[in-house]
């Protein structure tokens, strides 16, 4: 009689709850107000002004509007110009020397990696600039995955940031629960409405413009200063955060009223 053998188990381990930190890419995890930025902005303007057929002052009135209006000036040219998206995306993600462009903080693949947690880009870019920037600052391999503006969408309709029912469903595809999500984002708008959906939030104010006042002096924001209530922290830089964590965890939002 053979000795009965028992088979290995195929029961998964099971997963252990962490935070998911969502991080937004330009002004977060790189300065794109230094050069970035205002290449992508140019180009826009200039691509608003071929496509569309108006002067410079329409086509700069039209990209700031339908960026605040819509999360991306794409969903407005696409809604009410029939602009045609990749073209879009491909004329105004495109740089001559991106890595000159670049800027970013010392050790931040470092800072990244201490972070506990699963981590994911969330960004109104396309994906091959996303993935180009990730690459370039040897972070790309940190990020399980990338949800770029082609992966927002639903059918043929374009959704962007802050879209909820969007980061709702790229929620449940990446099996993240809300509740465990933490939004790393320097757009203010982007968190408020997210924080409604019970996320917790970072504002990271290190790379975003510095401010002036009506006598001309620069206004610096520092970390704590006037946060808005759907903010849980306010920091500099991804390493304020990672070292702002060293035996803390970032608390809960507050139960609604």
């Amino acid at each position: 009689m053979r000795p009965h053998s028992r088979r290995p188990s195929r029961r998964r381990p099971a997963k252990t709850r962490g935070p998911v930190w969502l991080f937004d890419l330009d002004n977060t995890l790189h300065h794109a107000s230094h050069q970035v930025f205002p290449a992508i902005n140019r180009a826009m303007t200039q691509y608003i002004i071929d496509r569309v057929g108006v002067d410079i002052d329409e086509a700069n009135r039209l990209r700031v509007g339908y960026t605040v209006r819509y999360g991306a000036a794409l969903l407005g040219l696409v809604k009410h110009h029939g602009v045609d998206p990749a073209d879009f995306l491909h004329v105004v993600h495109t740089f001559s020397d991106l890595p000159s462009m670049l800027r970013a903080e010392r050790g931040i693949k470092r800072m990244l990696h201490a972070l506990p947690g699963r981590k994911i880009v969330l960004t109104n870019g396309p994906s091959v600039y996303a993935r180009a920037v990730l690459a370039e600052l040897g972070i790309e391999k940190l990020f399980e995955r990338v949800i770029a503006i082609e992966d927002m969408r639903e059918g043929d309709r374009w959704r962007a940031k802050p879209d909820a029912p969007m980061l709702r469903r790229a929620m449940r595809r990446a099996h993240v629960r809300l509740a465990d999500a933490i939004l790393v984002e320097d757009t203010r708008g982007h968190l408020k409405s997210y924080r409604r959906l019970g996320i917790r939030t970072v504002w990271i104010v290190g790379h975003l413009p510095a401010a002036r006042t009506s006598s001309g002096a620069v206004s610096v924001r520092m970390p704590g200063a006037g946060r808005p209530h759907y903010v849980d922290r306010t920091v500099q830089s991804v390493r304020a955060l990672a070292l702002g964590l060293r035996g803390r965890a970032l608390g809960r939002p507050a139960a609604k009223p």
